[in-house]
């Protein structure tokens, strides 16, 4: 008999369709919204459903992968993050863009950082052998560069400066993200190759990160999009 197309009892089938659906919807949702956003702040929520639907497209083919073979589907997960990280970073810049003016040279730091940090892993995970470990340090000193720039660096600063009530609430939540949200990557990464976590249990926690990381950081950027006086700088100037 074949295979069906889903079986009810793969839970990591099941969670790999529940995303797909998830990420069409937070799409449609985030252009809709679009409409309610002022300003620079119309360009955040358009990234932010770019996000949610170049991942929808991607977890389409994922779901098929694993329903077809059982396999985890890595490279279509790396070909996703290689899109929507730098995307999320970038969001990062168009936050501060909004309410103040930004060096060119801070969206490139973030924008380089974001793609060693993916880059190092998927060759990682691709070469294995020799690479395996040092490609995933790479990535994680990328990804801690990520982490001190939003926190303590220029863009922590621009955001602390100049940033409105609403612009203020959307960084730091985004930041949590980055921080908590992403560390859960690097966690799957270290647990898949010293065989503490088995590939259905890494998929599952993968697609749950997928959901919090894309849709719910899609959502901050509408929250702040559409909260009254998203668009004044902290000193009152528009």
């Amino acid at each position: 008999m074949d295979k069906v197309l889903l079986d009810p009892s793969d839970y990591v089938g099941v969670s790999f369709w529940i995303i797909s659906a998830a990420m069409v919807a937070a799409t449609f949702f985030f252009w809709v919204e679009r409409d309610r956003a002022e300003g620079k702040w119309k360009t955040s929520l358009t990234v932010a459903a770019m996000v949610t639907g170049i991942a929808a497209i991607h977890y389409f083919y994922m779901r098929e992968v694993w329903a077809a073979t059982g396999e985890s589907p890595t490279v279509f997960r790396y070909v996703d993050w290689l899109l929507t990280v730098p995307l999320q970073i970038i969001e990062f810049f168009l936050i501060l863009s909004a309410i103040a003016v930004v060096r060119a040279a801070l969206f490139w730091k973030l924008l380089v950082a974001s793609l060693v940090m993916l880059v190092t892993g998927y060759l990682g995970e691709v070469e294995q052998g020799s690479l395996l470990w040092p490609m995933f340090i790479i990535g994680c000193l990328a990804w801690f560069y990520i982490i001190y720039e939003i926190f303590a660096g220029e863009a922590s600063q621009i955001n602390a400066n100049e940033g409105t009530e609403a612009s203020k609430k959307a960084f730091g939540a985004l930041r949590l993200i980055v921080t908590i949200g992403w560390a859960i990557y690097p966690i799957g990464y270290y647990l898949g190759y010293t065989g503490s976590a088995s590939p259905d249990v890494l998929n599952i926690v993968y697609n749950l990160a997928d959901f919090v990381n894309k849709i719910a950081f899609g959502v901050v950027i509408w929250a702040a999009a559409t909260s009254h006086g998203a668009g004044q700088s902290a000193s009152g100037k528009a």
